[in-house]
């Protein structure tokens, strides 16, 4: 048995969704038989979250998606989880609501990197995770570079978020889109790709790419699934 997983999802569903199916089929994994996660998902109306990005009201998004950590950690969530990337705008305001730890996905991000031996990534993402702070400089904590598309490949980037995968759309065009626009992060030294929304894991895989990828869904689902069964397993005994 793990602990409980809590998970702040619907930004958009589709992903959120995806975290579910990574969380239980890393469980299988790791435990074998019928393991399932123990987990709790809450999820937002991307609509009003949407609307708040694009009116830039970080402080009332703080709020709900603060209150939201809260009310999985009520209900028994042992450690939380935010379901996308560009909401870690707001994670400092969810970790000060929460007793319980929040698995922070740009740290597990950057620390995957750092693992690798990869100094400088191409970040791919939504807008505001593109060309806001709060990415590059949370990953530079860790000794990573960050380096994000030139324009029009930030707003490639963004107009298939947006328009088609949070809309559950996904197609061969945008995936071979995408793929110019890692080609080109590359040539300017990039030596890794991160996917730094959670819809980009349903269009690019390894396969797809001409770098190699930092799924940071992928990543933060194995983070978790590491202190869920640690707190399950509690402190080592000492040895007699």
């Amino acid at each position: 048995m793990t602990a409980t997983i809590g998970l702040i999802g619907g930004m958009a569903w589709d992903s959120s969704a995806e975290y579910y199916r990574l969380l239980n089929t890393g469980s299988r994994r790791r435990l074998g038989g019928h393991r399932t996660v123990r987990s709790l998902l809450l999820t937002e109306d991307f609509a009003e979250i949407e609307a708040l990005q694009r009116a830039g009201d970080w402080d009332r998004a703080s709020e709900l998606l603060a209150a939201d950590a809260r009310t999985l950690q009520d209900a028994g969530a042992d450690l939380v989880l935010l379901c996308t990337n560009t909401m870690h705008r707001v994670a400092g305001a969810i970790e000060a609501a929460l007793d319980v730890p929040f698995v922070h996905l740009i740290d597990a991000t950057a620390e995957a990197a750092a693992e690798a031996g990869t100094a400088t990534v191409g970040l791919l993402g939504s807008r505001f995770t593109m060309e806001m702070d709060f990415y590059r400089d949370r990953m530079l904590r860790h000794g990573v570079n960050v380096l994000v598309p030139d324009e029009p490949g930030r707003t490639t980037v963004d107009d298939v978020i947006y328009r088609e995968l949070t809309q559950g759309i996904v197609t061969d065009a945008s995936r071979r889109a995408y793929a110019g626009v890692i080609a080109g992060l590359a040539e300017r030294g990039a030596e890794a790709v991160v996917l730094g929304c959670t819809e980009i894991t349903l269009l690019i895989g390894p396969d797809d790419s001409p770098l190699p990828v930092l799924d940071s869904t992928r990543i933060h689902v194995e983070r978790a699934l590491d202190m869920a069964l640690d707190m399950a397993l509690g402190p080592a005994k000492a040895p007699a």
